[in-house]
């Protein structure tokens, strides 16, 4: 393996101790074999060296979520070690993958870090304690129950010697030795010492110094750079490409076919597509660009966004596939024999049908800070890749398939991600290194340009959805029927967070209709209830306008006996300042959306200018997860999910044509910057404690659109049913 170096950022240190057990900071890319040193590794999860360090392995990426502290505290929570003696490690991939998924997982996504994984992790923690402790025991000839494991030091009262007392390092080459005859039960919520403090993330001093490293900055001896083109029409494939007219330009090396193996390729499978390789990276984008490219365009070249939604349209002014009954089944309503004709009969009936129009939110992008990049250095006997992932098991392995090599001969190393939120799932740039470093024998490193990563990334699909619904004497609602249409692809999509709406409205029934579509589809942030919240939370407003109902009065109502939502809604209610009624060109809108588990609700102002201008002036969320670990780093995370969210639905929107995304970079599609960010966010933890955990790195996104829209209403009458918002007409 050559040796990498780290351009521009080359901050890095590793120190060892006197007794030679080496200590790694969380901003090196090395595997834990290498942190080890003459440490003691206590399990797969953890070593204690001589000087009383504990290097803590972190197997998810960070990717700004802060999974590099969440992680290292609920393992030091359980072994009771000061937190200043805590190093987060980079879990190694390959130790992962050929030891029967070591780490359980390394995906990192859906919010899951702490909402399920955290009792394995905290139980590593708790039996490492418990072996230092039974080690102690041994050594100090004394009752298991006398020996005290206390911030990192070991303790008893001797009969003959007093107290004695060692550090975790002293016991912790013993400890390895110690097979445990159960395992110890982790700790009840209440027990905890470091768990519900405010900790710093372990990542940002050396986000903010310069030290981080990501993809993008690791070089390696011999490298050479490589750009990608893709058809620009997703699933049409390569013809031919005319090297000849491009080999003689400064720096080039050579041109390279990427073959795909499935006609329509999963986001994760290689596609369709050429490389250059030249000694620098624009050298190889500047050849790309001229370099003559025949394309079939495929089954997309007709399809259009606009022939897309005048689809949707026709599918929602019929009937669609039953989601769920009146019953609340969801997918089984058929099977039943169940009464489906009770929503109808209840809307042909009712003297107060309210009828809504379509709602839509279209295609939209990661478009990640960092483009996708990989380096991967190919030899005979080794493989070496450092990717734009979220999931470095999974990577490995996508990597060894592609080369139809051994998984143990290939090393995949942990970077920073620079963003994700969906995007390091969904690409092959990992795979397009290592075939491309294969074929010219040095290694690659790939970077793709904004306009390539756009318009080849797997976009959030386009969602339509209307309803239709049945008033009461009280103004509440009796029967609503509501249908929605969306991506082939991933139909669940287009149920989540309609399907299972949680107001308690009798007969329901949910339709759901799919539309074809060769645009690669994949997550983002809170996928499903990004896009439906949108339309869903616009609905309810509408629903209790019609009514006579406050719009949060009508959610505390209908939501009744439901405790983690009753908690959100009340909170909402007694510390936002509610109120519909601010004056002309001033709103107050409020959504509630339950995303991986966690109720969260958004209380938006807004302020709109003669000239139609919006200004977010002020966002409120109330979070109800269950439990929250770090309630600093919950609240960033709640900031950091907002700030996502309403960017897309401010400026996002990606326009299709002919198949292709045509505006692929920041100037046609912008993203949000500080001066458009609100200028105070305020997070509410409002949590249940009561034995469910939800994840915090998306929830607060989904309701912060149709907050937004909602407060646009009451500062404008105007009801905006589509993103991005900022093209409204006010």
């Amino acid at each position: 393996m050559n040796t990498p170096s780290f351009s521009r950022r080359n901050f890095l240190k590793v120190t060892v101790s006197a007794a030679g057990g080496l200590m790694v900071g969380f901003t090196l890319p090395t595997p834990l074999q290498a942190a080890m040193g003459e440490a003691g590794e206590i399990n797969a999860w953890l070593t204690i060296d001589p000087d009383n360090i504990v290097s803590i392995v972190t197997p998810q990426t960070e990717m700004g979520q802060g999974a590099w502290t969440s992680i290292p505290m609920m393992v030091a929570e359980e072994l009771d070690v000061p937190w200043e003696n805590v190093r987060s490690v980079r879990a190694d991939a390959n130790r992962h993958v050929n030891n029967a998924e070591l780490y359980t997982t390394t995906s990192t996504g859906g919010s899951t870090t702490v909402s399920r994984r955290h009792p394995y992790m905290m139980q590593a923690g708790a039996s490492a304690r418990e072996r230092l402790r039974v080690a102690a025991s041994n050594r100090w000839g004394v009752p298991l129950d006398k020996v005290v494991a206390k911030q990192g030091y070991l303790s008893t009262e001797h009969e003959e010697q007093g107290m004695l007392q060692g550090t975790y390092g002293e016991f912790a080459a013993d400890a390895v030795a110690v097979t445990l005859e159960k395992e110890p039960t982790i700790k009840a919520y209440g027990d905890w010492w470091l768990l519900g403090t405010d900790v710093k993330r372990v990542d940002v001093a050396s986000k903010t110094n310069g030290s981080a490293v990501y993809p993008i900055d690791v070089t390696v001896e011999g490298m050479v750079y490589a750009a990608v083109q893709a058809c620009p029409v997703p699933e049409g494939k390569l013809v031919s490409f005319d090297f000849e007219a491009v080999k003689g330009m400064p720096g080039v090396i050579a041109a390279v076919e990427l073959k795909q193996v499935k006609d329509v390729p999963a986001f994760t499978d290689l596609r369709s597509a050429v490389a250059i390789v030249a000694e620098s990276w624009f050298q190889a984008k500047n050849a790309l660009a001229v370099m003559p490219i025949v394309w079939d365009f495929g089954r997309g070249a007709t399809i259009s966004f606009e022939s897309q939604t005048a689809e949707a349209l026709s599918l929602l002014a019929a009937p669609g596939t039953l989601v769920k009954d009146e019953d609340g089944n969801i997918g089984k309503g058929m099977d039943k024999g169940v009464n489906h004709d009770a929503v109808p009969d209840l809307l042909a009936a009712s003297t107060k049908l309210v009828t809504g129009e379509v709602y839509s939110r279209p295609f939209e992008a990661h478009a990640t800070m960092m483009p996708p990049c990989a380096v991967a250095d190919v030899k005979a006997d080794r493989v070496d890749v450092w990717t734009f992932t979220q999931d470095i098991g999974r990577s490995l392995n996508e990597v060894a398939d592609q080369l139809g090599r051994d998984t143990k001969a290939v090393f995949l190393h942990q970077t920073q991600l620079g963003g994700g939120f969906g995007g390091g799932y969904n690409m092959d740039v990992h795979r397009q290194a290592a075939a491309i470093s294969a074929a010219v024998g040095k290694p690659v490193k790939v970077i793709r340009s904004r306009e390539e990563d756009i318009a080849q990334d797997s976009q959030r699909p386009p969602v339509w959805g209307t309803y239709k619904a049945a008033l009461g004497e009280d103004g509440l609602p009796v029967a609503l029927l509501t249908h929605f249409v969306g991506e082939e692809k991933m139909p669940a999509f287009a149920q989540r967070g309609v399907a299972n709406l949680p107001y308690l409205i009798p007969n329901r029934r949910h339709e759901n209709s799919l539309v074809q579509n060769h645009v690669p589809i994949g997550y983002h942030r809170a996928p499903g209830a990004n896009s439906n919240g949108f339309i869903v939370e616009q609905m309810v407003d509408e629903l209790a306008q019609a009514g006579g109902w406050d719009p949060l009065e009508w959610r505390i109502k209908l939501t009744e006996g439901m405790e983690p939502w009753q908690r959100v809604l009340q909170a909402m209610k007694a510390k936002s300042g509610w109120t519909t009624d601010m004056g002309d060109g001033e709103g107050m809108g409020c959504a509630v959306v339950e995303s991986h588990g966690t109720i969260a609700g958004c209380v938006a102002t807004v302020s709109v200018s003669r000239r139609g201008q919006i200004f977010v002036d002020k966002l409120q969320y109330f979070i109800n997860s269950g439990y929250v670990i770090n309630p600093l780093n919950a609240r960033e995370q709640a900031e950091s999910s907002a700030i996502w969210e309403l960017s897309h639905a401010m400026f996002g929107g990606l326009q299709v044509r002919d198949g292709r995304i045509v505006n692929t970079n920041f100037d046609s599609y912008p993203m949000m910057r500080m001066p458009d960010t609100p200028p105070e966010i305020e997070v509410n933890l409002e949590m249940s404690e009561d034995q469910w955990w939800g994840g915090l790195g998306e929830p607060t996104g989904p309701p912060t659109p149709p907050a937004v829209a909602n407060a646009l209403f009451y500062a404008t009458g105007t009801r905006v049913r589509t993103t991005p918002l900022s093209k409204a007409e006010l």
